[in-house]
């Protein structure tokens, strides 16, 4: 007749020990060490049969039990009222105390444990989608522009652009300096010639020209420089296209004529 065996899987030998004290469905206190010793070597004898792997802590466990069995089973000593007489293997304690003290304790946390693992699944049942901005739905409360402002503070207010209108209506000459194409047709030579003299006597536009020019000395520049052209005093290339204007003197030291005819200005 073949034996069938059902071995649970435990988490270590006080999980065994509490499965067979609620199957036996007895208290803690009241285990019988005889029948939980005998369950507890059963069980480990079944595991041995299957070829299990036994861990430490189950034959710690069963030294334990066998230990407090023992003990139970030794004849207690006679007592003695020497005051120098102690008896370190039993001072009056329940040997099974301390066993009993791990396995309340064991099954607290276990009760812990199980809670713990139902809001896990509890909350594992739960989806939740991301967080949405809001923001778009939220009421505009329009901000009143004069929030927080007395009466006084607008008076100062209104002061102060009267006093700064006021200084508005100042009325005052402003004289403009303005430069004759005749003028600047005698600096652009003087400039050439001085250049002629040093080297190729050559200038670009843009030298002519500096930061400080406002538009209408550019425009006086230019008037001055179509004049030079048109008698033949400078000439006017370009190396590349969009490339700076390079005048060139080609007149002679004797500007004799050049100024005598009237240039428009």
């Amino acid at each position: 007749m073949a034996v069938l065996y059902k071995l649970e899987t435990f988490e270590g030998p006080l999980d065994l020990l509490l499965h067979l004290i609620d199957k036996a469905e007895i208290d803690i206190h009241d285990i019988s060490i005889n029948d939980i010793t005998d369950q507890y070597m059963a069980y480990l004898g079944a595991m041995q049969e299957l070829e299990l792997d036994i861990t430490s802590e189950f034959l710690v466990m069963a030294a334990t039990l066998l230990s407090i069995k023992s003990r139970q089973l030794l004849p207690k000593p006679p007592v003695t009222e020497e005051p120098w007489y102690i008896d370190e293997d039993d001072e009056g304690l329940d040997p099974r105390e301390e066993l009993i003290r791990k396995l309340i304790e064991y099954r607290k946390y276990k009760s812990v444990a199980v809670q713990l693992r139902e809001k896990e699944w509890d909350r594992s049942q739960v989806f939740t989608r991301e967080s949405t901005d809001l923001t778009p739905f939220l009421k505009v409360v329009p901000v009143n522009p004069v929030e927080g402002l007395h009466v006084d503070d607008l008076v100062r207010a209104f002061r102060k652009a009267m006093r700064r209108m006021e200084g508005r209506h100042r009325v005052s000459a402003i004289r403009k300096d303005e430069v004759s194409v005749k003028d600047r047709i005698r600096d652009i030579v003087d400039t050439l010639k001085q250049r002629a003299r040093e080297g190729d006597g050559k200038i670009l536009f843009s030298k002519l020209v500096g930061d400080e020019f406002d538009r209408d000395a550019i425009v006086v520049t230019f008037l001055a420089i179509l004049e030079l052209m048109k008698r033949r005093w400078v000439s006017c290339h370009q190396n590349a296209l969009f490339d700076d204007i390079v005048l060139s003197w080609t007149g002679s030291e004797d500007d004799h004529g050049l100024f005598d005819v009237e240039i428009g200005t």
